[in-house]
């Protein structure tokens, strides 16, 4: 995938690829194991430097999360 407004801030290639993960938060949420922290990662493509970010985690996630 390629971006015109991503540049590596290690390499300066333009090519990155995205993810998403969940993790868990505090105390609570790793007893009945809840992801309610959802992060966006922008990995460069040539020197696989990793940028995170903090994404928004929707109600809905985290219900479905509880249930399962």
């Amino acid at each position: 995938m390629a971006a015109t407004n991503f540049k590596c801030a290690k390499c300066s290639h333009t090519e990155y690829e995205a993810n998403e993960f969940r993790a868990t938060g505090g105390f609570l949420s790793k007893i009945f194991d809840v992801q309610s922290r959802k992060f966006t990662t922008v990995i460069c493509t040539r020197c696989k430097y990793t940028e995170m970010y903090k994404a928004d985690s929707g109600a809905l996630g985290n219900i479905f999360d509880l249930f399962t």
